[in-house]
């Protein structure tokens, strides 16, 4: 009987013993895979980023006085565990089809370093493994308010918000104040005085005591339906009810605020650095001084892309006015921030599409495979905009796109661009009779319009009647300073300016001279 027994389960036992071992085979040889595949070595093999490995070696979690290297795995996984394993295989699949399938002469690495990706490929538990101690013996006063900050808004911040180039080292980061900012500025004519306004047409205005430069250009008064109609592709309901507008001539940079033309107004204003004169004289020079500027930025505003005459960007909604004030005064003409509805007439150039280009977003869409294909290279948005689907993820300078038809350049492209008016998202039906001429917005808010599309924008935001407002808390997420800047945005590299100079005002100024 015993012997029967056995010969009927032996064969459930051979199994049994079987799955066992190749348990353990699995295991073993499973964990060995594992790494195997994690080491520096095998990452290498798939990741061709040009510069990953050089850019690794001279930040400091590989040369630091520890002696500690952290690896590739050690970041861009989460610690050991189950996610480790899910997000292991998940970004495998990602590499080898990258690896496969893509042409990697054609990936813009640089775009792929930007802050917006990164976030994807690293985690923050993996740095809290390995930096348990927020708050070490060694870590300044300004390391402890920042990560004191952290803490509190630990649910919003990640730890590659503020420190993105810890693995990575970039030589155009600068992870404190900029002191340096403005004054590497080659030396050339410099103007004394502003441009004269005799008549009504374009003109190049000149910043006293600089060598700056710009071109104004002439926007003839006129009427036009602000908004856009309620079939238009991608509209939002804020950009209704549709009101007919009528608006007073005045003149518009033909281009965003540059910057050389902000660095002009940064060195002569520059709360830190300068000299200040007697702000209760009546002269023209006083009045610039009674104007208190910026203080120096943390680390690169530009984001390393380069300045001279790309769009100035990461300023405020108040350092564009400010530097309005400023420039007002050394000119002796009126200057100021567009209203909203100066700037959506001025970008309509007289037509009433989605676009002055008049072109269907659906043709240019980066997200339509379809039509992506279908219409390469035969799109006119190439021509006249910046924005995702052409861009490389940065901003360009301005004389590479087209004009509207008033002259101006980049409106819906480059850069975003603030406006005078408080944002609110029934505007427009409070523009009433009284109220159709330098119609002004709302009266008091808490965030301004921004207008345009940029550089980082899809097809629903290259219209002329697309609306943004600002987002100061979120763009000021993490600034470092306490209290946090009212001149820098530390979270917002792809919103700037254009400004507006007001020709009335000047034709009364020249009356009252006479």
């Amino acid at each position: 009987m015993s012997r029967f027994f056995f010969s009927r389960k032996l064969p459930w036992l051979i199994i049994f013993l079987g799955g066992v071992i190749l348990g353990f085979i699995l295991f073993f040889s499973g964990k060995r895979v594992i790494q195997y595949t994690s080491t520096n070595t095998y990452c290498k093999s798939c990741h061709v980023h040009p510069h990953a490995t050089n850019s690794w070696k001279l930040s400091t979690h590989y040369n630091n006085s520890s002696g500690v290297v952290v690896h590739c795995t050690e970041c861009h996984l989460p610690p050991d565990g189950i996610l480790h394993i899910t997000e292991k295989a998940r970004m495998g699949v990602r590499d080898i089809y990258g690896k496969l399938f893509k042409d990697i002469s054609k990936i813009n690495w640089e775009e792929k370093s930007d802050l917006a990706y990164a976030v994807n490929f690293t985690y923050k538990e993996s740095c809290i493994h390995c930096h348990q101690n927020l708050f070490p013996l060694s870590l300044s006063k300004e390391g402890d308010e920042a990560h004191l900050y952290y803490n509190q808004m630990s649910d919003q911040l990640r730890c590659i918000n503020c420190h993105l180039y810890v693995g990575h080292y970039s030589e155009n980061i600068i992870h404190a104040k900029n002191v340096a900012f403005g004054k590497s500025i080659e030396e050339k004519e410099i103007y004394t005085t502003p441009a004269v306004i005799e008549s009504f047409e374009n003109f190049t205005e000149y910043v006293p005591g600089s060598y700056v430069k710009f071109e104004m250009i002439a926007i003839p008064e006129g009427s036009f339906v602000i908004g856009s109609p309620e079939k238009e592709l991608y509209r939002k309901p804020d950009e209704g009810p549709q009101r007919k507008v009528f608006i007073n001539r005045f003149f518009m940079g033909k281009f965003e605020v540059t910057w050389d033309e902000y660095i002009a107004f940064y060195n002569q204003t520059a709360s830190e650095g300068r000299q200040t004169s007697n702000i209760n004289s009546s002269s023209e020079e006083n009045k610039t001084d009674a104007i208190t500027g910026a203080t120096p930025p943390y680390g690169p505003p530009d984001q390393g892309w380069g300045m001279g005459s790309r769009p100035a960007i990461t300023m405020t909604h108040h350092a564009a006015e400010v530097y309005c004030q400023w420039l007002s005064i050394v000119t002796g003409k009126k200057y100021r921030l567009p209203t909203e509805t100066e700037w959506e007439y001025a970008c309509r150039a007289g037509t009433d599409r989605a676009n002055f280009f008049n072109e269907n977003p659906r043709h240019f869409s980066n997200k339509n495979l379809v039509n992506r294909i279908i219409r390469s290279g035969k799109s006119n948005v190439n021509a006249y905009v910046l924005y995702a689907g052409n861009s490389l993820g940065k901003t360009i300078e301005p004389t590479e796109m087209e004009p509207n038809p008033f002259g101006l350049v980049n409106m819906l492209g480059n850069v975003s661009e603030f406006c005078s008016d408080w944002y609110a998202s029934d505007a427009y039906s409070q523009i009433t009779k009284d109220s159709l001429t330098f119609f002004k917005g709302p009266e008091s808010g808490t965030e301004h319009v921004v207008r345009g599309g940029s550089f980082r924008s899809e097809a629903r935001g290259i219209r002329s009647a697309a609306r943004n407002y600002t987002r100061t808390d979120a763009w000021l997420l993490t600034d470092p300073q306490m209290p946090k800047s009212i001149w820098w945005y530390s979270d917002c590299n792809w919103v700037g300016f254009r400004v507006i100079c007001e020709y009335d005002q000047i034709i009364k100024l020249n009356k009252s001279e006479q």
